[in-house]
Parts: C-alpha cells; structure tokens; sequence
C-alpha cells in the first residue's frame, strides 16, 4: 500500500459515498460491522480499494486505516490493484482442474497474453484462477462478474472473453444478466440491482444440482428410472437385509428406491483382517490392539 495520508475524494464524490455509507451503516446494530459493505462501496467508486477508500472507509467507522487494510487485503474480493471491466475467473479447483479448467486457464492466459490477476491492455477483462464456487455439478466453470458461464471449454471461453472485449451482449448459464465489475461491487455493498427484470432473471439451481435432491425424496430422475441408484447392500441374489436406509426400524424405504450412502462400510475398525491398534484413554496404544481381533493367546489358554 502506499504511504498515509490518502488524498481525499473530490467534493461532490465523497457527499454521494458519505450519504451512501451512513444508509449502509444504519442496518448494523454496531458500526464495525458495516466495514465489509463499505469496502465493497469504494472499490465501486474506483473498481478496486484504493488508499483513498480505506481512509474514507476509516473515518466513517472510527477505525484507523491499519485496521481497514487488514481487512481489505485479507479477503480476495477486494481488488488491490486497477483491474478490468469484467473480472474473468476460471475455477481450478480439484474437480473443475481434471474436467478441464486447468486447460481453460491455460488458454485465457495465452489468448489474452495476460497471466494470473493481470488485466489487457484495453482494461476489459482482468483474469485470475479462483478457488470452488460451489458449481461443481456443471464442472468446468467459469465466472465473469461472479455470474455463472456453466459447462466451458478452451473454445468457448475464448469466445467469451473475445465476445466480452468487443463489446456484445454476454449472457449467464443462470442468473441475472450480466453488468459491469463495479455495477457488481455495488451490489455487494447492499444496494438493489434496478435493472428492469433483473431480479426475476436470478432463478435458483440448476437441473443438476437438484437431482440429488430428488433421488432423496425418491423421486424418479428424467430419463432414468428410479432403481438406477446402486446400493451396497443388494446383491446378485436380491437385497441384503431388511433393514431400513437409516437404521430405524419405524422407516421405511420408498419404494423402488435403494440407498447409496447409508450402508456399513469397510474400515479398519469393523475389518478383522486388518485390525488397527486400540487406543487408552491418555492416547497410548493399547497392548491388546484391536478389540474386536478376539482373545490374546493367553486369554485363549
């Protein structure tokens, strides 16, 4: 960060943010507390948080700017730096990285001739890798302003970027419609997005995300019928046991519906071909081992 004081923001900006940031800090039972939407207020200021916005943001929570900063460069939301238009992020966690957002990213950074958390020399699109963003039933994801472009590949997240920097009209897998990086910081901070028909846009999950959901409720999915679930406990020669999914004997299975993920499973405590150690209560390991491995030749004499 650059060295305090921070130049104030002109006149007429800082009554606009001081009305703002009193209407956001009213919510609050204690001011302290509105510090994350005010971050998110400045850096719609500026597109990112600026020393300028950490001293606004000090000053109107009686906070010292070291305690602003501690927080504005703890969470990755907050941009540090001038950054794009569009904030492209491709996700390259486990299950995104192996159905092909390692490739993804790859090609973003060698199309774009930018790497990670830089932005083009046009200043539209900004790309970085992100950590999961809890889509991984539409795996590879990609996200722009934090809206959901489900199901990519290197093709089609080079036309996106391309589509983005031209200028034409992008639209989300699901969500609300796409808008600027800091038309989004300003929606974090609280305030609606007014936008005619953008709220109606959000909807909920995706088709993908609510089939487990069904298969809960023994539902039969689309296309499939309702025994395709597998379960540990049939067999060749027709169900294992009786027993219901959870155990409890008041249950009862739907019908046609078996469960997956209920079963006994096999763990060194329930397998006695490879018993582990048993443990005393100060954490030392028993001399007997395994409870369940049977009798020590002594006790056997």
């Amino acid at each position: 960060m650059p060295a305090l004081p921070a130049p104030d923001y002109p006149a007429d900006v800082r009554a606009r943010l001081e009305a703002d940031a009193k209407e956001v800090i009213a919510r609050y039972p204690g001011a302290r507390s509105a510090l994350l939407p005010l971050l998110h207020l400045v850096q719609a200021e500026e597109g990112h948080v600026t020393r300028t916005g950490i001293r606004f943001c000090a000053e109107m929570l009686d906070l010292t700017t070291a305690e602003v900063t501690a927080v504005s460069t703890f969470y990755s939301m907050y941009r540090r730096k001038r950054s794009g238009d569009y904030q492209v992020g491709v996700c390259t966690n486990t299950l995104c990285a192996v159905m092909g957002g390692d490739a993804i990213f790859e090609e973003l950074k060698e199309h774009l001739g930018v790497g990670n958390g830089e932005t083009t020399e046009d200043g539209a699109v900004t790309l970085e890798h992100i950590e999961c963003n809890a889509a991984c039933d539409f795996a590879p994801v990609v996200m722009v302003n934090w809206e959901f472009f489900d199901n990519q590949t290197p093709e089609t997240a080079r036309q996106l970027v391309d589509d983005l920097r031209a200028g034409r009209t992008v639209e989300p897998t699901r969500g609300a419609p796409l808008c600027a990086f800091k038309d989004t910081a300003r929606m974090l901070a609280g305030f609606p997005d007014e936008r005619p028909g953008a709220v109606e846009a959000t909807g909920g999950a995706g088709a993908a995300s609510l089939i487990g959901l069904r298969l809960a409720r023994g539902e039969a999915v689309p296309g499939r019928g309702a025994d395709h679930v597998v379960s540990p406990r049939t067999t060749a020669d027709g169900p294992a046991t009786d027993e219901p999914p959870s155990g409890h004997p008041a249950e009862e299975a739907p019908p046609g519906h078996p469960s997956s993920h209920d079963a006994p499973q096999q763990t060194s405590a329930s397998d006695t071909a490879s018993p582990s150690p048993a443990t005393t209560p100060d954490g030392e390991a028993s001399p007997r081992g395994n409870e369940t491995a049977g009798p020590t030749a002594e006790e056997g004499e």
